[in-house]
């Protein structure tokens, strides 16, 4: 059995006309496709977006690539295309250049210790004397300085060498603060020795190593 209602109920239910039922449908329809255009017209934004900024990306790269590949050598680059192989290449140019940098920084320290003890030498007081041995059968070489490296010992008997006498004996001694070089040498003929342009040779080794 229905259950009953009271007749001033049963006269407040709105009644839906089937014209306005379709006009709410096709309100409804109208903001369904307003939605799905919205969303389509996001996403047509977003893969443009997208678009442009890979456009960009690969600008950049290849305006690097472009730049990098101009500053290599040709030699390395010279019969290669790819790519792959011109950062292969570019690696290899800075490796080399690395260890070039190395080469002429150990070059370079060189050079300054050379300088470092040719004012050493600049800065040494020192005294170069010639005598000839007991029997005439050499010479003595005496030489004292105020600095212990401000000698180039090794050029000093080169230059004993060159002028055809034989080195036997060669002792430094310290007394205070000056060093004394003792170098005793032979020769077969000691007229043949010139004690002056001796002397200056020697000078001149010490004083230009």
């Amino acid at each position: 059995m229905l259950p009953s209602f009271p007749h001033h109920v049963l006269l407040d239910i709105p009644l839906i006309s089937q014209q306005d039922f379709a006009k709410d449908s096709h309100t409804q329809n109208k903001r369904l496709r307003d939605e799905k255009t919205e969303k389509n017209e996001f996403l047509m934004k977003r893969r443009i977006i997208h678009r442009d900024i890979e456009r960009q990306r690969r600008q950049e790269m290849t305006t690097l690539y472009t730049s990098l590949r101009s500053l290599l050598p040709l030699e390395y680059i010279r019969g290669k295309r790819s790519i792959s192989d011109h950062m292969q290449e570019a690696m290899n140019y800075i490796k080399n250049s690395e260890k070039r940098i190395q080469e002429l920084r150990g070059k370079r320290d060189k050079l300054n210790s050379r300088s470092s003890v040719s004012k050493n030498l600049n800065t040494t007081s020192f005294q170069v004397s010639l005598n000839s041995c007991r029997g005439g059968s050499g010479v003595e070489v005496l030489i004292t300085c105020d600095h212990e490296n401000g000698i180039p010992l090794s050029r000093i008997l080169i230059e004993l060498i060159n002028s055809n006498l034989t080195v036997t004996c060669c002792v430094s001694t310290r007394s205070y603060d000056r060093f004394l070089y003792t170098i005793q040498s032979q020769v077969n003929d000691l007229g043949c020795v010139h004690f002056g342009v001796l002397h200056q040779k020697l000078v001149n080794g010490i004083t230009y190593g």
